[in-house]
């Protein structure tokens, strides 16, 4: 019994350490813009740190999110940082880039596809949000909605 416990807490103490250092590194990706359908790579990001937000615009708690991930970008935009919206509509890009003017939106909005999903683990919720920091790697994953604060605080954690 002592030998499972302490095995259990090695391990949460490899996996603590192991997020302290860095997650796992992003899955490459280029997708089109939504709004003009020009490609983007996830190599022009490079050395930033990054907010990857698979949303989608029939998902009530994505369009709560906007306005949160608006602030984000402009707080933090002249330090390395970016917001990056990876749509699942399967309406296609006009719909997302109506929303992307009717909302405001001052991040970039790709056109997400399986592919896209799948490497990211297999996206189950919306939204689901993963923090990269300046090395490419995933250091926390957000499903569902979360709180402008706690995201503030591990964005400037990474910056």
């Amino acid at each position: 019994m002592k030998t499972i416990k302490g095995l259990v807490i090695g391990l949460c103490l490899l996996a603590c350490a192991m997020q302290a250092r860095g997650g796992v590194n992003m899955p490459a990706f280029s997708l089109p813009a939504a709004i003009d359908g020009s490609m983007v790579a996830s190599e022009s990001y490079q050395g930033k740190v990054m907010l990857i937000t698979f949303f989608a615009t029939w998902c009530p708690p994505c369009l709560q999110e906007i306005p949160t991930l608006n602030a984000l970008q402009a707080k933090f935009q002249q330090q390395g940082f970016s917001v990056v919206a990876l749509a699942i509509d399967e309406g296609g890009s006009d719909v997302v880039a109506q929303l992307v003017r009717q909302a405001h939106i001052n991040y970039p909005v790709l056109m997400a596809n399986r592919s896209t999903t799948h490497d990211f683990g297999d996206v189950a919720a919306l939204p689901t949000s993963f923090l990269v920091n300046k090395n490419g790697q995933v250091v926390k994953k957000y499903p569902g909605y979360t709180a402008r604060g706690l995201l503030e605080r591990d964005i400037e954690s990474v910056l």
